[in-house]
C-alpha cells in the first residue's frame, strides 16, 4: 500500500493566522497516530504537533504551544493545524505525517514515522 498526502502552506505576516491541511489518500489512517513536523533552513526537522488515533489526546512543542491546535477528520482521512499568533521563527517546510506506533515510541524513534506527506512552506515575515 502507498499513501500521499497534500499540504497547503503560504504566507503570512509575523501575528497573523494560516490553517493547514493534510489529506491522506491511498489508504486510511483512521488507527494511526498523525502529527506536524517542520525543517527551517540550516536545521534538522523537529516535531511541531501530534494527534491520537482517536483524536483524545495531543502533544506539542513548546515553542507552539498556545498558539498552534492539530486536529483531525478521520472520516475525510485529514489533519489540520491552525497556527495562530505566527511567528517569524515558525518559518520552515512544514510536512504531515502517520504512524501506528505510540507517540512514547515515536519519541524514542526520533520520530521517524511510517508514512510522510509532501511538504509545503510556510513564511512568516516580520
Amino acid at each position: 500500500l502507498s499513501a500521499a498526502a497534500g499540504v497547503w502552506g503560504g504566507l503570512v505576516q509575523a501575528g497573523g493566522s494560516l490553517s493547514l491541511s493534510c489529506v491522506a489518500s491511498g489508504r486510511t489512517f483512521s488507527n494511526y497516530n498523525m502529527g506536524w513536523f517542520r525543517r527551517a533552513p540550516g536545521r534538522e526537522r523537529e516535531f511541531v504537533a501530534g494527534i491520537s488515533w482517536s483524536g483524545g489526546s495531543t502533544y506539542y512543542t513548546d515553542s507552539v504551544k498556545g498558539r498552534f491546535t492539530i486536529s483531525r477528520d478521520t472520516a475525510k482521512n485529514t489533519v489540520y493545524l491552525q497556527m495562530n499568533s505566527l511567528k517569524p521563527e515558525d518559518t520552515a517546510e512544514y510536512y504531515c505525517g502517520a504512524d501506528p506506533r505510540s507517540w512514547i515510541v515515536l519519541k524514542l524513534r526520533k520520530y521517524v514515522m511510517d508514512y510522510w506527506g509532501k511538504g509545503t512552506q510556510v513564511t512568516v515575515s516580520s
